[in-house]
């Protein structure tokens, strides 16, 4: 597939803090699909959306949206993503019909049409302040002006954060149609069950660097997970990739060709199971 073709290309992005790096970061998204990007807190995830959406400038590197570059086509670019965050603000005073005037007028491509039908089916009142609202629905309501405007690309910064369990899986709902309906989603979250209900892809990020890209059946099947009592046999530790405690004993983590020469109770884990070990095992390494 030509790099055009790819809704976004990220080559080597790098940008240094006095306190963090992030080194060459490189991925492709595929049309059409919900790619999920994870990391512990301050492994990189927001420096890396900042980067590539222009609201920090990085260091070296360049993303690419539709093969072109935000700092010389920004216009065209934003008239086809929307971003959206947990941390997003609104005039929390002004009714949402005001805010939504305010917004369309900056989008040739704006649809009523299209906003009134989403307004309609996220249940959201145009009379209604954003202070009036939950945190689910101003997500929803932040996805209803970006899918007005004709968003092909959703970028979503920790969008369930916060989030009540029922909300997270509405919202999980959401983006799983807006996928089916043809909308590419990057979709980064520390919040990794959200991610095995609707994710196809898996970007992992470990201290500024891209651990892992790829399927997410291949990403966490790649992994085995047993759990032990009391101290870990020998080949289980020797073979681990990261052990976790437990209150009768421990959890190890080892690739999936190691396990089979081990005998245990191996399991499929889930992707919380890996981010724990594997940053576990980093964090004491370090």
């Amino acid at each position: 597939m030509a790099a055009n073709e790819f809704p976004l290309t990220v080559k080597g992005l790098t940008k240094i803090y006095p306190s963090f790096r992030l080194d060459g970061v490189s991925f492709d998204l595929r049309p059409g699909a919900v790619t999920g990007f994870i990391g512990r807190n301050g492994a990189g995830k927001t420096t890396t959306l900042n980067s590539l959406l222009g609201f920090v400038r990085p260091d070296g590197g360049e993303a690419l949206f539709w093969g072109m570059d935000m700092e010389k086509q920004a216009d065209a670019i934003k008239k086809r993503i929307g971003f959206v965050s947990a941390g997003m603000t609104y005039y929390t005073r002004k009714k949402i019909r005001t805010i939504t005037e305010v917004t369309k007028s900056f989008y040739p491509g704006w649809s009523d049409e299209t906003y009134r039908r989403y307004m309609q089916r996220f249940g959201l009142e145009e009379s209604k302040t954003p202070a009036a609202l939950s945190n689910g629905m101003k997500i929803k309501y932040a996805l209803a002006l970006a899918l007005s405007h004709g968003a092909e690309l959703l970028i979503l910064d920790e969008p369930t954060s916060g989030l009540d369990p029922v909300s997270r899986e509405e919202l999980t709902e959401i983006f799983l149609s807006l996928r089916d309906e043809g909308k590419t989603i990057l979709f980064s979250t520390h919040i990794t069950a959200d991610l095995e209900k609707c994710a196809d892809r898996i970007l992992y990020i470990r201290a500024g660097r891209l651990a892992a890209d790829s399927a997410m059946d291949d990403f966490a099947g790649a992994y085995r997970i047993a759990a032990f009592d009391g101290e870990a046999p020998a080949e289980m530790k020797n073979a681990a990739l990261g052990i976790c405690r437990t209150r009768k004993g421990g959890t190890a983590l080892v690739k999936k060709e190691d396990a089979a020469a081990i005998h245990a109770d191996w399991q499929i884990p889930t992707l919380d199971e890996i981010m724990t070990h594997l940053d576990r095992e980093e964090a004491e390494n370090a």
